[in-house]
């Protein structure tokens, strides 16, 4: 009789485990990380798709460029140094306020463009693919 309690209650306890973890599908399986997206070569062979770098910090004389642009603009009292420093972070803001960008003190391409050191389509979007001068066919017949 006993043997046969214990299978009840071994069995009851199986079911509710199973419940539980069809109801809760996180238990079921332990957190992984995200697998490697993967594409197949012209082989047949496996390999991982290329990340997007990062953005690599400026080197100093890319912030002692920057810095002197914001001298030249007014809105750094100091010599540039090459370090991109409280007083800097400061000065771009000032000069992204006055020109009416958010004034976040963060080296951004309009701001750079409006100092005269980025590229004329920085900020601006992905161009736009060409309209064509070629009406689509609206006779049926051909």
């Amino acid at each position: 009789m006993a043997k046969i309690r214990l299978c009840l209650l071994g069995a009851a306890l199986l079911a509710s485990a199973a419940l539980m973890l069809s109801v809760v599908p996180a238990l079921a399986a332990p957190q992984t990380s995200a697998p490697k997206k993967t594409t197949t070569s012209s082989k047949g062979r496996k390999r991982a798709k290329a990340r997007p770098r990062p953005q690599k910090a400026p080197t100093a004389d890319r912030i002692r460029e920057i810095q002197t642009a914001l001298k030249r603009e007014g809105a750094l009292n100091r010599e540039p140094t090459g370090k991109w420093d409280a007083a800097t972070v400061e000065a771009m803001k000032k000069f992204q306020g006055d020109h009416g960008f958010n004034p976040t003190g963060k080296i951004d391409a309009l701001s750079l463009e409006k100092l005269g050191l980025g590229s004329e389509t920085a900020g601006k979007g992905s161009p736009a693919p060409p309209v064509s001068s070629v009406q689509p066919n609206s006779d049926p017949r051909r």
